[in-house]
């Protein structure tokens, strides 16, 4: 018996679908903001990001995300947003930030829209 959603890809205009090719296109990236759970290596990233980027093997869409702080392109690029929210937070966005980022929003109007969600 099929079960709805494991066999078919959803595709929601202007969303990237972290699926399993996904996570194979962005594993080094997360496995590098994996690392920034340390304070030490938030240090050391923001000292040096070139030589962290190089340490993990990122590709060059990677690295230009990650030189622009755009964190839409770093999901396009692989990211998860569970790691890419250290990698965030050393560019000093909040979570609410990253949100109106994906919705379209300012950062104020995407908090206005989950409180009146509640």
């Amino acid at each position: 018996m099929d079960q709805p959603g494991f066999d078919v890809h959803i595709d929601i205009p202007g969303t990237t679908i972290f699926d399993g090719k996904q996570a194979m296109k962005g594993y080094a990236l997360n496995k590098m903001c994996y690392e920034f759970n340390k304070a030490e290596n938030r240090e050391a990233f923001k000292a040096d990001p070139e030589a962290w980027m190089e340490k993990y093997g990122l590709n060059e869409q990677q690295k230009q995300a990650i030189r622009d702080s755009d964190i839409l392109a770093m999901i396009e690029a692989g990211g998860n947003i569970y790691y890419l929210a250290k990698l965030a937070g050393i560019f000093k966005l909040s979570v609410q930030d990253v949100g109106g980022m994906q919705t379209g929003r300012t950062t104020e109007e995407f908090k206005k829209f989950l409180k009146s969600q509640a």
